[in-house]
């Protein structure tokens, strides 16, 4: 297959990025751009050099379409698009549900179609800066809040922010979960917009995730130790320190400890899980998160809620919150 004609479906604020760098694609041409909001739809078809079309149109005139619409119409889009034989980008979460995800899996398998779930942070340098240098990780932490906005307010902030962060965490240790527990509230919207989630994996890696959208100020943070050593993270300043033993300068005192502080320049993660996708349909290439990766990131999404609508049961029944 040669000129790869890639369509996007929904034209939000994601959209219209997925858009662009369709266009932009030297493998791919933008097939054209449909959402429900014909206006949308037509700004930024017009932006991105294609034309806004009408869904059966950007099916029939695409080879792959680009998901990005409402996370609870992933699954109904993706499997109109599947089977439709068109290989499917989907933005994260893959579905609302496991039984949808699987579904999804199911159709690609069977019609030999790619299948790549929109998990970004796979695709980032901060991603290899960490797993190169933290390959056994035995308790992780990770911080992740920001101000309000009304964007992403459709689910709570597990699926909008924190799923993030499951993934990251998931992508570090190869490990089932073998228990959560979770507590959240919402505060500005009617999902919860905070959330702070204890994982705990069969392997015995812990991890205690926090994500909030009512912060007064960004800041994405994360802890790691290990036998190898311990490593903080701070995404906003891309700054990176490990105590360890392999890298760095010697320590004095420390009988063989070594620290190493460093920076990783970002590249655009967008624009590489693009050409991750146009790779795996054009060349056969190993699609670093599908539906299995999907799955597994919506699977600990999934079991973070239901621990937390436990937590806010019990937290009213004993009046420490107030029934809506």
């Amino acid at each position: 297959m040669s000129g790869l004609r890639i369509g996007v479906l929904g034209a939000g604020h994601f959209g219209r990025f997925h858009a662009l760098k369709v266009a932009g694609n030297p493998r791919a041409t933008l097939a054209g751009v449909h959402d429900r909001d014909g206006a949308r739809a037509a700004s930024v078809a017009k932006e991105a050099g294609a034309g806004a079309l009408d869904w059966p149109a950007l099916l029939e005139a695409s080879d792959a379409i680009v998901v990005a619409t409402p996370a609870e119409t992933h699954y109904a889009m993706a499997a109109e698009a599947l089977q439709a034989g068109r290989h499917v980008l989907v933005e994260k979460p893959i579905a609302a549900t496991l039984e949808e995800a699987d579904a999804l899996a199911a159709l690609a398998a069977g019609r030999g179609l790619v299948l790549q779930v929109g998990h970004l942070l796979r695709y980032s340098a901060e991603h290899k800066a960490i797993s190169s240098r933290m390959r056994r990780p035995l308790y992780i932490d990770c911080v992740r809040i920001a101000p309000f906005k009304p964007r992403g307010t459709d689910v709570s902030v597990i699926l909008d922010l924190m799923i993030h962060d499951l993934d990251l965490v998931l992508s570090l240790v190869e490990s089932p979960i073998a228990s959560v527990d979770a507590v959240g509230a919402p505060v500005a919207s009617a999902h919860e917009d905070i959330a702070n989630a204890r994982v705990r994996f069969e392997n015995g890696c812990v991890a205690t995730i926090t994500a909030s959208r009512i912060s007064l100020k960004t800041e994405r943070k994360m802890r790691l130790f290990s036998q190898e050593g311990y490593m903080s993270v701070d995404f906003g300043s891309r700054k990176l320190m490990m105590i360890g033993r392999e890298r760095g300068l010697p320590i004095p005192g420390t009988g063989g400890g070594r620290i190493e502080e460093t920076t990783w320049k970002e590249h655009d993660a967008l624009e590489a899980e693009h050409a991750a996708f146009a790779a795996s349909i054009l060349d056969g290439a190993p699609v670093l998160v599908d539906a299995t990766a999907g799955r597994r990131a919506l699977a600990a999404a999934l079991a973070v809620t239901a621990s937390m609508e436990e937590s806010r049961a019990r937290a009213e029944a004993s009046g420490l919150i107030q029934k809506e």
